[in-house]
């Protein structure tokens, strides 16, 4: 098979898998916060999300994540990348991403049983964590040398701190419009 073919199919469902990452959890934040809405409306929003993050997950999210694995091992066979620095850095990162990938499994699981854990801010935190993945990523398949990939690094955590302060002023903005 041409191995231009495989690297599209794989960016592909990288793309689609973060799509389902980021949107599951903007999903978990919206179940969170109609657990504080009045009854019928919370029974009601409850509901529709448990039909959105099941689909989400299942249909999108879990089928990416494998394709995406599928494609990405095609590459290195084919490629021989098996043992090269970058790579072994990347399976790392993508080893991460998995657990990630897992734990929002475990909270899926746990809004399905009507078990809430985490606030929605704590969840507007957690769903930075997928952004940090993509980027340590991509500069890792980009900047194949330590030097540039040591850059990268220092620019991930900035953008941490960045995502960090942005979700704490959200936070402060939004009780602002609540206490008016």
């Amino acid at each position: 098979m041409d191995p231009i073919l495989i690297r599209t199919l794989h960016i592909i469902f990288v793309v689609t898998w973060f799509a389902g990452l980021f949107y599951i959890v903007r999903l978990f934040i919206y179940h969170v916060e109609a657990a504080d809405k009045p009854s019928p409306e919370r029974e009601i929003l409850e509901a529709q999300f448990k039909v959105m993050e099941k689909r989400l997950w299942y249909g999108i999210t879990w089928p990416s994540a494998v394709l995406t694995s599928v494609f990405g091992f095609w590459l290195v066979y084919i490629f021989n990348y098996w043992l090269q620095p970058w790579m072994l850095l990347k399976f790392g990162l993508v080893a991460g991403l998995f657990f990630y990938h897992l734990l929002c499994g475990r909270l899926y699981r746990q809004l399905r049983r009507g078990i809430i854990k985490y606030t929605s801010l704590q969840l507007r935190l957690w769903n930075e964590v997928a952004t940090l993945f993509l980027v340590a990523v991509v500069f890792v398949v980009e900047y194949k040398n330590l030097d540039s990939w040591l850059w990268g690094l220092f620019g991930l955590v900035m953008l941490a701190g960045v995502f960090f302060i942005g979700v704490r002023f959200y936070k402060k903005v939004r009780e602002r419009k609540v206490k008016s």
